[in-house]
């Protein structure tokens, strides 16, 4: 689904009798980042100083000292590919979200890629979009109506201030593996647990001691 909406937006349960709040419901957009530094929080902690933390605590939203999320700016990853940016704007109740990329769905306006089993992130499978696509979700929440410079009188700030945004953040990344790779996904079977000598593992556990390859 890429950035669409309807690929993102997941419904979230907190429970904590005494503590938070009971029967409320906050619709401000979170993010699965901001977790860790809810914990952090709550267990008495600090997040590290010498790197950028992307989350932000929810504490204050849930116990309502806050009425907005702490995120004047979401970004919306397909894999490691960004597709889409958000931004509320802190001086109105605007919520703008613009669309770099969007997957191509299969059968063509399906809402979803059936033909294709998954929606790629990249490639031949995906629409690049220049100019960028424009929404503004206080008022098209579900993305049907893309705005454009003759609809929409901020639009050129909006896209400026979304890409300036954009690039402020990619600064903030660091190269790091990828834990899903194909040779980090593939069964390596000399780290299968042994107590034998691998291929051969024998364990009195096992009963008989008879010699069997891990996992059998």
């Amino acid at each position: 689904m890429g950035g669409w909406e309807g690929g993102i937006r997941v419904p979230g349960i907190f429970r904590w009798p005494g503590v938070l709040p009971a029967g409320q419901v906050i619709g401000e957009p979170t993010s699965l980042m901001d977790v860790f530094p809810t914990v952090v929080q709550l267990a008495g902690g600090e997040v590290p100083q010498d790197r950028v933390i992307d989350g932000h605590s929810l504490v204050p939203l849930l116990q309502g000292a806050e009425a907005r999320s702490a995120h004047e700016f979401l970004f919306h990853y397909c894999g490691q590919h960004l597709h889409a940016a958000r931004w509320h704007q802190r001086d109105s109740g605007s919520v703008w979200k613009v669309h770099y990329t969007t997957p191509q769905f299969h059968p063509e306006g399906a809402g979803a890629c059936y033909g294709r089993g998954v929606c790629p992130c990249s490639g031949e499978g995906v629409t690049h979009h220049r100019p960028p696509l424009l929404f503004d979700l206080s008022r098209d929440p579900s993305e049907a109506r893309p705005l454009t410079p003759d609809s929409e009188p901020l639009y050129h700030a909006v896209i400026a201030r979304v890409g300036a945004a954009v690039s402020e953040h990619r600064h903030t990344l660091s190269p790091v593996p990828q834990q899903f790779s194909t040779s980090n996904i593939l069964w390596k079977p000399w780290l299968q647990p042994c107590c034998g000598h691998f291929p051969f593992c024998s364990c009195h556990e096992d009963g008989d001691g008879t010699p069997r390859m891990p996992g059998l």
